[in-house]
């Protein structure tokens, strides 16, 4: 099945159970989100589920219909099937959606809906929860009947929807393909749920494009790299960490986030879940990463293998810019935190803070890629430039790859992606890949979307630290101290005067066509002067005008 297949798929069901939230008065609520977001974990639940039976019990995948198949299995079989079926939520033979489906006529269906939910966050307890920089926990099944306002009938109805929208198609043949779900959930359900430009809390998702060249560039898949941490401590829906932790192996590695959006933590788990990835699942955290950082080793900070990050630009942290300022692990914020402007605090420059943040959590050895906003790679002062000037004196700096414009559908702002590698780099390597990709429409907002052969020139340049003429440059670390610490590949592109290799004959023809050509201008120049001076002696005062 292809990812445009898929997109579709999940579009064409966001839409179903929009309709159906719609019609029961929840169109554009926060109840709504959560209707679509659970009935989608539960959809995604009992594919994934079939998928994972039919690779444990292959005979399941020669049946005619797998679920009379699991329904002819004796309670024991069954078990036993889901003792093999590692890394997959359990479902019992209830839980499945036909099964729940053939109920739906029963007077009591709403209770046996939400009951099915609750039973499968009980079945699977030790995951499915969100844990809170707190330590409390917040389950991600809740029932759905109760955000609806009537009697039984009603609620009755409503699941019955619910379960009809999902019942008529599966999401199986997608899982081969390891693909990131959520990430088109979000990027369908952003336009309607952060209309102000990316929420409270500026959610916004990474484009496949960024986060496949992000993962390909800080993993080179012939590495045979294991039991590494990775970490993304702005993790959002998880694009970007699930993205590496594929390129690096999904058994190889365990996920560390923290996100301080609810929502995009539910939709991270359930990634993971969808992802093969359950085993890190008890390191998502929800809260505050630069005020309350979770992962801890002791009383230190957990360093790490691998970083991510595509954290907000901007935004209002002043009201706890002081405990920023007076931050308990010294030297984290070595460059300083943005002040506080007298005018628009929106307009704080967060990212700043989370660049640190990244540089301080990696390990000696470690490795990370941040997402920036392009001005920072030419910035002449401030924080910006002292953290250039720290990685370049360092000597971590392994590259800057500047994305097109536009790679973001719902934000206007240019970008750039900075690569750091503790191990010390020879030179660092910088890519302008702002002429690349292809320009779509999706609503009112204009995208860039790089092409698969655009991603791998992007890719195969910047491993094989190639110097392509006016795309990209591999200057010595001395050579961008003497540019002002400039990161802009532009900046270090030779300009070039091209010469054509001409005759005489031609030489000459040219300027006599330059001579003539210059001959009728100069010409034509002496007539309007001589009309200009002819038409300023006819002017004269005139006397009857009032003063």
């Amino acid at each position: 099945m292809s990812i445009d297949i898929i997109k579709q798929q999940t579009k064409d069901l966001i839409d179903r159970l929009k309709s159906t939230t719609n019609n029961i008065g929840l169109g554009n609520s926060g109840n709504e989100y959560t209707v679509i977001v659970e009935t989608f974990l539960y959809k995604f639940l009992n594919d994934k589920f079939i998928y994972e039976a039919k690779r444990t019990l292959p005979e399941l995948a020669e049946a005619k219909d797998v679920y009379e198949a699991l329904e002819r299995l004796s309670d024991d079989e069954y078990e036993e099937m889901c003792d093999m079926m590692l890394d997959t939520i359990v479902l019992k033979k209830e839980h499945l959606i036909p099964y729940l489906a053939k109920r739906q006529n029963e007077d009591n269906f709403a209770t046996l809906f939400d009951a099915t939910l609750e039973a499968i966050a009980d079945t699977n307890e030790e995951i499915f929860y969100i844990l809170n920089e707190d330590e409390t926990r917040i389950s991600i099944m809740k029932p759905l009947s109760e955000v609806v306002t009537g009697g039984s009938a009603k609620k009755n109805g409503f699941c019955k929807s619910l379960i009809g929208d999902v019942a008529s198609f599966s999401f199986e043949a997608a899982f081969a393909a390891g693909y990131d779900f959520f990430s088109t959930i979000f990027e369908y359900l952003i336009k309607d749920y952060n209309s102000n430009g990316g929420g409270n809390y500026a959610e916004y998702y990474t484009p496949h494009a960024i986060a496949s060249i992000m993962a390909q560039l800080l993993v080179d898949e012939n590495e045979g790299i294991k039991s590494v941490t990775c970490y993304d401590p702005s993790a959002g829906t998880g694009t970007l960490v699930i993205a590496l932790a594929h390129q690096i192996g999904e058994q190889n590695c365990t996920v560390f986030t923290q996100d301080i959006s609810d929502k995009s933590s539910t939709m991270l788990m359930l990634n993971l879940i969808l992802n093969s990835m359950s085993h890190s699942l008890t390191h998502v955290i929800q809260g505050n990463t630069l005020k309350h950082p979770y992962h801890k080793e002791g009383h230190e900070l957990r360093k790490f293998d691998y970083i991510v990050s595509n954290p907000p630009f901007k935004l209002d942290f002043s009201e706890y810019h002081s405990d920023l300022q007076a931050d308990h692990y010294r030297g984290r914020f070595f460059a300083g935190i943005p002040n506080i402007p007298n005018k628009d605090k929106k307009s704080m420059e967060i990212y700043l803070c989370f660049f640190q943040h990244l540089l301080y959590s990696l390990k000696e050895t470690g490795k990370g890629a941040i997402v920036v906003p392009t001005g920072f790679i030419t910035a002449k002062s401030g924080i910006a430039l002292k953290i250039r000037k720290h990685l370049v004196d360092n000597k971590i700096l392994k590259g800057v790859v500047s994305m097109p414009s536009n790679v973001f559908a719902n934000t206007g702002t240019n970008v750039s992606v900075v690569f750091v590698d503790k191990n010390k780099t020879e030179k660092p390597v910088f890519i302008d890949a702002s002429k690349l990709g292809e320009t779509i429409k999706i609503g009112k907002n204009q995208k860039t979307n790089l092409r698969p052969d655009e991603i791998a020139q992007i890719v195969n340049t910047f491993r094989n630290e190639k110097a392509i003429d006016q795309f990209s440059v591999t200057p010595s670390y001395e050579e961008v101290a003497e540019k002002g610490y400039s990161f802009s590949a532009g900046q270090y592109f030779d300009i070039k005067i091209e010469y054509v290799d001409i005759t005489e004959e031609e030489f000459n023809k040219r300027m006599a066509d330059y001579e003539k050509t210059l001959t009728e201008q100069f010409a034509e120049s002496h007539r309007l002067e001589k009309e200009i001076m002819a038409q300023l002696k006819t002017l004269k005062f005139n006397q009857s005008c009032d003063a």
